[in-house]
């Protein structure tokens, strides 16, 4: 990537920086003028190198001050895809500077959640490295160290300006419709001045000594050529007066000197690389290569926040998506390989990933496709693990007794086109041992079967019940099952839809639901051992012919009246 100030050349080196005199060219190891002062530039501390010239090493860096948003896990993926696509490193990389707001429960909770993801550090936090500490709050010592080498080498000065000097200057600017920045009062100021206020104990912050005129410009590997007036920057604190650096010196001190070769984050950091890159140059650090990604927004394109809904890893942990799911889906706001192709593993990104084909607009969040995505991920799981997962989930809701065994296993095969998130599970089993008669007789929808001679269907449906024909079926399984439902028809002289609409209503009391054999196979032997829950609301096949046998067809006929536009039925067998 290359870097430069337009104006001057573009050193190889990539520390030159151009202005307009009475500054001159700044370059390490020669003597020079800027802004009247005269300094000797002498060589910064390098940083320690990477293992070879052509090392991969990227960075995630977040602030545990709350939750992982979504943001920021797919900017967590797309560095982790860079890093395994290429051979490189994945650092995690703890910005902790704001005391207030970081707290170490926030840390505790980002890394579970990028463990869940499955990213996978290679340096960081509990995992240490050759370029630690990996938490800015113990890395002071090294950011005191180069901000006395750009104090010593004019690259900043000490500027002694009170709070209320400062909102004067910006009410100044303002008046004059400029930019608010610093009017480097304290750029200028002679070694007695300053030795005057040190005396004082006046408390002082460190600027850096932005260049008059000029530009900067970076070849973005994901927007291209971006480039930024100098003019309009001003001089910039790079430590408080108190001794804490600011985030700007911070991130371009640890990218230096963790050799960060690339650095890929979100768009709205893209202002902050101005000051970074005058950093990298004026301590002589090579300048990794940037690329910005583009927020993700929600559906009004606004930028995703709370207000929205769910927008953390942990929040769509609990709600019962799958970590594989997560990655699919944030992988693809803002990235494709090029294909109609949308399921991904983890190990099929890291093949198919290029930085190339990252959309530079924003991606929109649809939640309902992240759903649709975590049924497809979900139904792709080997069947003992979804299997684990359902049974296991059931029995702690309190639906079953136990987790595993036949008939979890048939259940679950049954339901599990019904299920896209694990918690839709207790929906659609609770579903299935219900029976809601009485209502869906009550529905403008149930108005048509019951006018199909239900109650007729329903006397020889209690007979072939009661003469356990239907039970013996029942006992021969599938086959039994299907063998019964043709002769019953035949008895009836009815088939397809009318025939499999009020046997599905009088043996299931619904419209609609999965293979009627099937499901009615399982009540069956629920109704038989004790896997269903007492409390579980669950309505046996022997409740359910006592509840037929109460019914007063004509009563129920007369309490619901004819509708002039009854809904279309549709079901399958």
């Amino acid at each position: 990537m290359s870097s430069c100030l337009l104006g001057a050349p573009c050193l190889g080196m990539r520390v030159g920086v151009y202005t307009e005199a009475p500054s001159i060219l700044l370059f390490r190891g020669r003597r020079f003028f800027v802004r009247g002062i005269r300094i000797s530039a002498s060589s910064s501390p390098s940083p320690p190198p990477p293992p070879s010239d052509d090392s991969i090493r990227v960075r995630f860096a977040p602030s545990p001050t709350g939750n992982l948003h979504v943001g920021g896990a797919r900017t967590a993926l797309f560095n982790y895809l860079f890093a395994r696509s290429k051979g490189g490193k994945f650092v995690l990389r703890i910005e902790d500077t704001d005391l207030e707001r970081s707290t170490k429960e926030s840390e505790e909770a980002l890394l579970r959640d990028l463990a869940w993801l499955g990213l996978d550090w290679d340096e960081g936090p509990g995992i240490g490295g050759n370029y630690g500490p990996y938490r800015q709050s113990e890395r002071n010592a090294l950011y005191k160290e180069y901000a006395d080498k750009l104090l010593q080498t004019g690259h900043a000065y000490r500027c002694f300006c009170s709070n209320e000097e400062l909102e004067k200057m910006k009410e100044i600017a303002k008046l004059k419709q400029l930019p608010p920045v610093y009017s480097g009062k304290w750029a200028t100021a002679s070694d007695i001045e300053v030795q005057e206020e040190l005396a004082k104990g006046t408390p002082y912050t460190y600027r850096f000594r932005v260049p008059s005129a000029g530009n900067l410009k970076i070849d973005d590997l994901i927007r291209g050529e971006v480039s930024w007036n100098l003019n309009t920057l001003g001089d910039f604190v790079v430590m408080r007066s108190n001794g804490q650096p600011v985030y700007n010196f911070c991130v371009t001190v640890d990218d230096a000197t963790m050799a960060i070769s690339h650095v890929i984050r979100a768009e709205e950091h893209l202002p902050n690389t101005l000051r970074q890159a005058l950093i990298y140059k004026a301590l002589g650090f090579p300048m990794p290569k940037f690329a910005h990604v583009s927020l993700i927004l929600a559906p009004d394109k606004s930028k995703l926040s709370k207000r929205h809904g769910a927008t953390s890893v942990g929040q769509f942990k609990e709600m019962g998506y799958l970590p594989e799911a997560m990655v699919n889906y944030l992988a693809l706001l803002g990235w494709g390989d090029g294909t109609e192709n949308e399921f991904y593993t983890l190990g099929q990104l890291v093949d198919k990933f290029t930085i190339e084909r990252v959309n530079k607009s924003g991606a929109v969040f649809d939640s309902t496709k992240l759903r649709w995505m975590n049924g497809q991920h979900l139904r792709s799981l080997p069947s003992e693990n979804l299997t684990k997962l359902i049974g296991e989930r059931w029995r702690i809701i309190g639906v079953l007794t136990e987790s595993e065994g036949s008939f979890i296993e048939e259940a679950v095969e049954l339901l599990k086109d019904g299920i896209d998130l694990i918690p839709d599970a207790d929906n659609v089993l609770k579903t299935l041992l219900s029976y809601p008669l009485h209502s869906t007789l009550a529905s403008p929808e149930g108005r048509p079967v019951l006018e199909d001679k239900l109650g007729e269907v329903a006397a020889s449906l209690i007979a072939a019940y009661d003469n356990g024909e239907l039970i013996g079926a029942l006992e021969e399984g599938s086959a039994g099952w299907q063998k019964w439902v043709k002769n019953f028809g035949k008895s009836q002289k009815r088939k397809g839809k009318s025939l499999f609409m009020p046997l599905r209503v009088l043996l299931t009391g619904k419209l609609h639901g999965p293979d009627m054999g099937a499901g009615l196979l399982l009540v069956y032997k629920a109704g038989r051992g004790e896997v269903v829950a007492p409390h579980s609301e669950f309505v046996s096949l022997d409740e359910r012919f006592n509840i037929l046998r109460q019914v007063d067809w004509e009563s129920v006929k007369e309490d619901n009246p004819t509708l002039e536009s009854a809904a279309p039925v549709s079901v399958s067998n």
